[in-house]
């Protein structure tokens, strides 16, 4: 049966968010008709518009113009959308004033942990989680991408039967774009001779923690001078973390690169990645690291440990055991045998188990199960 399935989300997403839904919508046109509504015109816009994807903007003027609410209910009642799917707590505020206007199951994918989602900002985490905690009562079920997401909203009091998971998928038959490792660091001026190098790529802001990252190659380099540290990614956090390696006097073996908007290029030119935040969901970083036979080391949060089993393709550490990452980055630069063992059974693992295929089969699925109950 082919149905009719309208996204909404704020336009503005970056990191996996963004990637979760642009690889859904491109997988999913095998098995529904899908469109994408954006409130805000950005790069969001023009790279999901790159990948053939419908996609829209009605743009908001602020995130209280609710001037859109009639325009979605024009778009869904004229379309014939048999159901409405939010991304983000923006989305989901603007399916709160819908909900009185439509008959369709609305549904809302859970990315992340939404009390953190503002942390880094006291005015926001103020104003918009309790307004995100409240529009997600509205909402008829919901998607976690990962199961540990689904036992946190069970939790925290949402019905487990309206729950279901659907874990990010990654494309592992596509072709990957990516440059020579020597021409990616002759782009920063680089010589990565001898080194083993260690990356990250996040933005940079306090839940990702990277400070747990720059103690951890503070104690690894009193140890071993050949280690480089790579940072990719942008954020408010970076000039307090260029001054943790300026006090530790480490700043020439860490390299902050900035927004990397190649990906691949960073996953093919660093040994090993990390992951050091203090919550996550299922992030793609990790798949896309796989894509590259490049093994994580990451904390163990959120559903990390359904891909990352420890010892086995790659290592998980306890959240701000700096000492520990440390430990587990020199043992990985001392054993290339390991390192690259577990580059190839991390990058089995996704291919077997986490594709866009079956992202887009169970997201059909539950589709398809809702509307033989909402009927």
């Amino acid at each position: 049966m082919r149905i009719k399935v309208l996204h909404l989300i704020s336009g503005g997403d970056t990191g996996g968010a963004k990637t979760h839904i642009i690889s859904l919508l491109k997988e999913l046109k095998n098995y529904a008709d899908t469109k994408l509504v954006c409130f805000i015109n950005d790069t969001f816009y023009a790279d999901a518009k790159a990948e053939g994807i419908n996609i829209e903007v009605m743009e908001q003027k602020r995130r209280s113009d609710m001037t859109i609410v009639k325009k979605l209910v024009d778009e869904i009642n004229k379309g014939e959308y048999d159901i409405l799917h939010c991304h983000g707590a923006r989305a989901n505020f603007v399916a709160y004033f819908l909900k009185k206007h439509i008959d369709i199951p609305m549904i809302t994918t859970v990315h992340s942990d939404y009390l953190l989602d503002f942390k880094d900002s006291f005015y926001k985490n103020m104003i918009f989680t309790p307004l995100n905690k409240m529009a997600l009562k509205k909402f008829d079920y919901y998607i976690a991408v990962t199961n540990s997401f689904k036992e946190m909203l069970v939790e925290r009091g949402f019905k487990r039967d309206k729950i279901e998971t659907v874990y990010n998928g990654i494309d592992m038959s596509a072709e990957v774009n990516y440059v020579p490792r020597d021409e990616f660091y002759k782009r920063y001026n680089i010589d990565p001779s001898n080194k083993f190098v260690t990356g990250i790529a996040a933005r940079l802001d306090k839940v990702k923690n990277h400070e747990m990252l720059i103690k951890a190659a503070n104690e690894a380099i009193k140890i071993n001078p050949e280690l480089l540290f790579l940072i990719a990614g942008l954020g408010d956090e970076e000039t307090n973390l260029k001054s943790m390696c300026n006090e530790y006097g480490i700043e020439d073996n860490v390299k902050f690169l900035g927004f990397v908007n190649d990906p691949y290029s960073f996953f093919n030119a660093i040994d090993v990645n990390t992951l050091t935040s203090v919550s996550e969901s299922f992030p793609y970083v990790i798949l896309e690291a796989a894509k590259m036979k490049t093994p994580t080391i990451s904390t163990r949060v959120g559903g990390i440990y359904e891909v990352i089993e420890d010892g086995e393709n790659g290592y998980l550490v306890n959240s701000d055991d700096y000492k520990e990452l440390s430990e587990r980055i020199l043992n990985l630069a001392a054993d290339r045998e390991k390192l690259n063992e577990f580059g190839e059974k991390i990058y089995e693992k996704v291919r077997d188990n986490f594709s866009t295929k079956n992202m887009a089969e169970d997201q059909y699925n539950i589709y398809m199960d809702i509307l033989n109950k909402w009927r």
